[in-house]
Order: structure tokens, then sequence, then C-alpha cells
């Protein structure tokens, strides 16, 4: 018999398989059972095939159904679609994360391409091995180890888009093959999902079993890290938010609230009657556009230690007794020009 031949008995065995997967999952309604029934009669009937040989359908689809292995065929095809799949056992599974097809049959020129790519891959020639791998794919679209090849190829390249994308089908086609966690994990790592890194890993890690490789186990580690790091600068940034909105709170608040009182608005009110030359309250309105005193209120009210180490100094102690006779000149309040000009306030 013929490669071609056996190839039809084995698409049959699998459509077969798929109809009757159908009924038990629900995707036909038991209505259209009699129908279903018929066609798989006529369809083994046409091709010589027995449904009921186990041994020749395990042989034709493995563990997997036809259903899944087109999932495959869609993604290679950038045509899956985020509607959920039914699998063989009747599970329902996604179109983004289908199930392994298996492995294709074994082609001698596909594996000629790919044993040049490896070779290109080790003269570092990146852009030569994308293109042999791509060949070998061509003839064998879903075989993991082509694909996972040619995402190594891409990586090295600094396409790892690409990369993620060729890793994503390569453990579509076969989970169990590692290699190709281990490279979805680089790709999502690289693209910013650290997230997404570390769970390819531990999926890498889970198939490996006893624990992982060091290699595998290392690289969840790192996104591990990663992602700690980003939660905790989330966590952080968020902390800060929250502080800078409390504290605008309580300098909007007014002095009945707590906060430092409203000196424009006391200026205003006032009207700097007299001035510190006069005797008088200080020009408060001028005093506001000072720069140096604009720039010891602002000091003040973040750093409250600044204000009792003012309140310490000498110089101002001075000036505080003498506002009841002596001082600013006329009495009353003190020269603020003058205490704004004195080195031994600025300290």
């Amino acid at each position: 018999m013929t490669y071609e031949a056996t190839s039809q008995k084995r698409l049959a065995l699998a459509i077969i398989d798929f109809l009757s997967n159908s009924l038990k999952d629900g995707s036909v309604s038991s209505e259209d059972a009699e129908s279903i029934e018929i066609a798989k009669s006529c369809i083994a009937d046409t091709f010589h095939v027995d449904p009921s040989d186990q041994a020749a359908l395990k042989d034709a689809i493995g563990d997997q159904s036809l259903l899944s292995i087109y999932g495959v065929y869609e993604k290679l095809k950038g045509k899956s679609s985020t509607a959920p799949m039914p699998g063989a056992n009747g599970s329902k599974g996604s179109a983004s994360t289908p199930k392994p097809s298996g492995p294709t049959p074994t082609n001698p020129e596909a594996e000629s391409f790919k044993s040049q790519g490896n070779a290109a891959m080790q003269q570092k020639d990146y852009p030569k091995a994308i293109d042999l791998y791509t060949k070998a794919i061509n003839l064998s679209p879903t075989n993991p180890i082509y694909l996972s090849n040619r995402a190594a190829a891409y990586s090295a390249s600094h396409k790892h888009a690409e990369a993620c994308a060729d890793a994503e089908l390569a453990v579509s086609a076969d989970p169990k093959y590692t290699k190709a966690w281990s490279r979805l994990g680089l790709a999502r790592f690289v693209l910013g999902d650290a997230k997404g890194s570390m769970e390819a890993y531990q999926k890498g890690i889970d198939y490996e079993g006893n624990g992982g490789s060091e290699a595998m186990k290392k690289g969840y580690k790192t996104a591990k890290e990663k992602v700690q790091e980003e939660e905790k600068e989330s966590a952080e940034g968020s902390s800060e938010r929250d502080a800078t909105s409390t504290t605008r709170g309580a300098g909007g608040a007014g002095a009945g609230a707590g906060g430092m009182p409203d000196l424009s608005g006391l200026a205003s009110m006032l009207g700097g009657g007299g001035g510190g030359g006069g005797g008088g309250m200080p020009d408060l309105g001028g005093l506001m556009n000072n720069p140096m005193f604009a720039s010891m209120a602002q000091n003040l009210m973040s750093n409250p230690e600044a204000l009792q180490g003012l309140m310490n100094n000498p110089r101002l102690r001075e000036m505080v007794q003498g506002m009841g006779g002596g001082g600013g000149g006329g009495g009353g309040m003190p020269d603020i020009s003058a205490m704004m000009s004195d080195p031994s306030l600025r300290e």
C-alpha cells in the first residue's frame, strides 16, 4: 500500500472519530445522530477502514482529535479564533491553546533543511537558519522541533515577537517537547510579559518531571523575581499617590483642619495695613510674593523638624522678644524685610 493510500485511510478514521465525538460532546444534536451514523458507515465502506479497530485509530491520530490537529493548522495560518473548541474527550478546549496534534511523519527533505539550519545556527548565520527552518516547516507544518528551532533563530535575531509565535505553535503541537516551553519563556520575558514567562517555564518544569532541569528552574526563578519586582513597584506607586493625595487634602483644609493656614487669603483679609516699618501688621500681600519666604514656607510644610530648628534660632527669639516695644523700628511686629535678609535666619 502506498504512503498516500495509508494517509487517506488514517484521515478517514480521523473523520469518523471526529463525527463520533461531535455526538458525544453535543456539537450536534441527538436529532442528527442517525445522519451521523450513516455518514460514518459510508466513509468506512468507501475507504475500507474499521472504526472499531482501536489500534488503527490510535495509529491515525494518537491521543488527539482531528479538531485539535486542525486547530494547530489554523494557528499556523493565523486564523485561530477565540471561541472554545471541544477536544477529543468531549472537554472544552481553546483555539488559543489547542491540544497537541502529535508529531508528523518524518520527511527526509524536511530533516535535511533542519540539519542545514542547525549548521547555520552554529555559524551564527541566523537569517539563513530562519530560511532553512522555514523550508522544513513548509514540508512539516506541525513539527515542534522545526518550530522551536526557528523560534531560537528568531530570538537570536532579536525578533522576539516571531519567536514567541513559533514557540506557542510548538507547544501546541507537542507540549512534551520541553525546549519549546523554554524558548517561549525567554521570548515572553524579553517582550515584557514576566508573568507569562513564568507560566511557560513552569509548564516546562512540569513536563520535564523530577523538579525540572537547572536551566528551566533558573528561567522560572528569573521570571518570578521580575513579577515580584513589578508587583512591589506597583504597590509603592499606589502608596505614593495616596500619600500625595492626603498631603494635598491637608494643605487645602485650612488651619481649622490642622493644615497650614491660607496665607494668601489672610493677606487679602488684613490688607497689609501699616507695614512692618510702621509698627503695624506686616504687608502679607507683599510677603507672599517674596521668593525666599515662599521657599521657607514650603520647606516648613514638608519638614516639621525645620520649624523646631527655626524656633531655636537665637536671632529669631530676640526679634520675638522685641515685638512688644522695640522691634520693627516702631513697636509691634518686627520688620519682615529685615528678617528675610538676616543671614542667621537662613541657616
